[in-house]
């Protein structure tokens, strides 16, 4: 077994940030962003699709979606999948156009959401520490096989130790951030 590649475990925890970034974009805020209907589905065609291939999403105003929907037939569609999103919105039909007003968050929503970003970034810890996991594994093997010395080893794990460190405090400093930002009125 070789030993435990660096670039390799970096790369996979900075993947799990990517992800939470990602999830982050869909909690609502109180303020209209294009990617706060990236998680929408519209079954349309006899099949299960984003939002985003079926029209085009806008901001024209700081508090109001605008879905330019390609199709007319896929108007109906386009609303049901809004509300259907479990996002709190509701989405008006205004010719070949879905205006989706966003809301005033109220306090206790607010608290949802913050606990909601809680979850999303315990769940990025745990994809970092088992990126960790992996990699001290890796460095045992190396060593059982002869390939690693125990210096070598305890070297390799207190450097994956210190990388996952920095990423879990990453992870934590983006919960701040997307807290702060939650909690704003």
């Amino acid at each position: 077994m070789a030993a435990p590649n660096m670039k390799d475990l970096e790369k996979r925890m900075q993947g799990a940030l990517e992800a939470l970034k990602h999830e982050f974009t869909g909690l609502r805020t109180g303020r209209a962003h294009i990617s706060l209907l990236d998680t929408v589905i519209v079954e349309s065609y006899g099949s299960s699709m984003p939002i985003n291939q079926v029209g085009t999403v806008s901001t024209p105003e700081p508090r109001l979606l605008s879905v330019q929907v390609w199709d007319k037939n896929n108007l109906k569609a386009v609303e049901k999948g809004i509300r259907n999103s479990g996002l709190g919105l509701n989405p008006v039909v205004d010719g070949m156009v879905v205006r989706v007003p966003i809301p005033e968050l109220t306090e206790e929503r607010r608290a949802e959401l913050a606990k909601v970003a809680a979850s999303y970034s315990e769940s990025a810890k745990v994809a970092i520490r088992n990126v960790r996991r992996h990699g001290m594994d890796d460095a045992k093997a190396a060593e059982k096989d002869g390939d690693f010395s125990e210096d070598d080893r305890k070297k390799s794990e207190d450097a994956i130790q210190k990388l996952t460190d920095n990423y879990v405090d990453k992870v934590d400093e983006m919960l701040s951030e997307k807290q702060q930002e939650i909690m704003q009125v």
